[in-house]
């Protein structure tokens, strides 16, 4: 993975990560409005998990993330969630759990990631948006990632390694 974890960092009060905080935000930045959106985490029996690319002609085009996007008005997060991954990726979510909510401030745009993970959908992958897919595990092969993927990337090795003690503590 090429993305370099410094291009990540948490304000001083700890709720907003800066992504490239390098990049000068635009004049009035700080009163942007924080946009929502749904994000799924796509995982499979084997503990593998769904990333794509962002498409050509949006910000961060090519870097590679967990698959969503932004609620509309009067959309639950997971209508949004729902709505989008049949969008992008062609499939209907069956079953899926809220999980993790984070802050980050692009240098486009302020956000409010709303994570899920989806454990069950129907459907084959189709990519309709033009973007690339790969089925990950930790460390992941694709780069650059996204900067607002690395957050979900260290929960899933906190999980991942929360489930290796636990199985030596069962062992020993």
């Amino acid at each position: 993975m090429r993305t370099d974890p410094s291009r990540l960092s948490a304000t001083q009060d700890g709720q907003v990560r800066v992504a490239d905080g390098q990049i000068p935000r635009p004049e009035g930045a700080e009163q942007r409005a924080m946009t929502q959106v749904a994000v799924g985490v796509l995982i499979r029996t084997d503990a593998s998990f769904l990333l794509t690319t962002r498409p050509e002609g949006k910000a961060y085009a090519g870097h590679w993330e967990f698959p969503g996007g932004k609620v509309e008005q009067g959309e639950t997060v997971e209508q949004a969630l729902t709505r989008e991954l049949r969008e992008e990726l062609g499939i209907e979510v069956i079953r899926c759990a809220a999980w993790q909510t984070e802050c980050i401030d692009y240098p486009h745009a302020l956000v409010q990631l709303h994570f899920y993970k989806v454990f069950e959908w129907q459907g084959e992958l189709q990519m309709r948006e033009g973007q690339q897919f790969a089925w990950q595990c930790l460390p992941v092969q694709v780069s650059p990632v996204l900067p607002g993927t690395l957050p979900v990337l260290e929960w899933l090795a906190q999980a991942q390694s929360s489930n290796s003690n636990s199985a030596l503590s069962v062992a020993a």
